[in-house]
């Protein structure tokens, strides 16, 4: 199966099973959003609103729409997530990387080759992950990282289908994340049938704590694996067979 990889966001991103045709289309979907979002840019519409040249309120309605989901999704964690820096600047990283695999997942949908009826493919954008359908035979594989030994992988999640797994912490990229509370996680996966749902909440879970974990998880909807900064491992249930055995002890 072909693999191409790209620099975009600050991360990698690959693609697995496109053509190179396709894959050039899903390297442009993310640099729209790059272009569109990035803080880094100044040239962007979210750089020149941080620098007041431009009022949010006048810029295009896809910026409006995608900073009113950020708003929803802020909402509906209870404020672990938010679209708001601390010094007060809109930051929409935390759901626009998700947004574009979003739609780099819809290309490669529509690349699907008429009367294929097993079509597949995989997204990884920085270890945030789409698929659809299985690696051959069996689902696709995506490792998850031990925070305290980064050469460690703790656990292996399956996906097929059309599934989508993100994960957030310090690990890497240091305290990255606006945390509303004292530091009780240090790296989240989440396991969705959506990825923006999937990398909200990765997001939503290091930056709260042990009751935003539970309000997180109380609808069933999603499996979450966190790790505490006390070296405690949470799982739920559908989560707890990630887990490699003697790698970690899940607690509910």
């Amino acid at each position: 199966m072909s693999v191409t990889t790209f620099e975009t966001m600050g991360t990698v991103v690959s693609v697995r099973g496109a053509s190179t045709a396709t894959a050039s289309t899903v390297r442009a979907v993310f640099a729209g959003y790059d272009h569109r979002y990035s803080l880094y840019d100044p040239a962007s519409v979210l750089s020149r609103i941080a620098a007041g040249s431009l009022r949010l309120a006048d810029s295009p309605d896809e910026v409006r729409a995608v900073y009113a989901l950020a708003l929803q999704w802020r909402d509906r964690t209870g404020g672990a997530f938010t679209p708001h820096r601390p010094d007060g600047v809109i930051d929409l990283s935390g759901v626009v990387k998700a947004l574009a695999i979003r739609d780099a997942g819809a290309v490669l949908d529509a690349a699907v080759a008429p009367g294929d009826e097993d079509p597949a493919w995989m997204l990884n954008a920085g270890g945030d992950v789409l698929v659809r359908g299985r690696h051959g035979a069996d689902p696709w594989s995506v490792g998850i990282v031990d925070p305290d030994q980064r050469d460690v992988v703790v656990g292996v999640v399956r996906l097929d289908d059309r599934r989508a797994v993100a994960t957030s912490g310090t690990a890497e990229r240091g305290e990255h994340v606006w945390r509303r509370v004292a530091p009780t996680f240090r790296q989240a996966t989440v396991i969705a049938d959506d990825v923006v749902t999937a990398d909200v909440l990765a997001t939503a879970v290091v930056a709260g704590d042990e009751e935003d974990l539970r309000r997180i998880t109380g609808e069933g909807t999603v499996d979450v694996l966190a790790f505490g900064v006390d070296g405690r491992v949470w799982a739920t249930p559908g989560a707890t067979g990630v887990v490699r055995a003697g790698s970690a002890s899940p607690a509910a």
